[in-house]
């Protein structure tokens, strides 16, 4: 099964996608962890993507699809993975489908009120990267990540102006790809106001039904 899944900042589609890794058996390919990947190694995208952050720019379609199209060419990709973070643009979704056929693009919604308050109290491990919820998830221990023991803290990316600004810029970037999967017929959408702390198995029974009637 090759999925993609949307959301907005703070739908908590990290928190989906890693359940239906384990549901599903599925490679997890992020696109923050590519770019890391592909830095780390000095990879000539890498390289490439590099020049563009460090000149303050957006890293060109052409780079972000090199190093997508590189990790889909592995033997562990095969035909059992979910991308998270990819595609972001028509030009990306367009190039996608050339790569390799997907079989669903789930977007996850949720109202925005609700979005504000996740975003709101969003703490993140510095080294591992876990996302943990001042109020819905917290961490055992007020500070620390439960999976690795790494300093919590808050990005100033989940301050209220900010996070009003970016939903505004997802919406303008993502709605083409709405328009572009509906055509399609492979997107499918489900909406998680519900707090996952406590409605953890009624939101994944929705998310897995989706996917299983496929």
């Amino acid at each position: 099964m090759k999925l993609v899944v949307l959301g907005s900042p703070g739908v908590g589609k990290g928190t989906y996608t890693q359940e239906l890794v384990q549901k599903y058996n599925l490679l997890h390919i992020s696109t923050g962890d590519l770019f890391r990947e592909n830095l780390k190694s000095e990879t000539e995208l890498g390289v490439q993507a590099k020049s563009f952050m460090d000149a303050g720019q957006l890293v060109p379609d052409e780079v972000t699809i090199g190093m997508v199209k590189e990790r889909l060419s592995r033997d562990d990709a095969n035909d059992n993975f979910v991308l998270d973070g990819f595609p972001r643009t028509i030009a990306q979704a367009e190039a996608l489908t050339d790569i390799t056929p997907i079989d669903m693009v789930i977007n996850f919604k949720a109202d925005k009120d609700v979005i504000l308050g996740r975003l709101g109290g969003r703490i993140i491990c510095r080294k591992c990267g876990q996302i943990f919820h001042k109020q819905n998830i917290p961490p055992k221990q007020d500070g620390i990540c439960d999976t690795c023991g790494g300093e919590l803290y808050e990005r100033d990316d989940d301050k209220p102006e900010a996070i009003e600004k970016r939903l505004v810029v997802y919406e303008e970037q993502t709605s083409p790809l709405i328009g572009f999967y509906t055509e399609k017929g492979l997107l499918r959408e489900v909406t998680v106001n519900e707090d996952f702390g406590t409605h953890k198995e009624e939101i994944m029974n929705r998310i897995f039904k989706v996917i299983d009637e496929k």
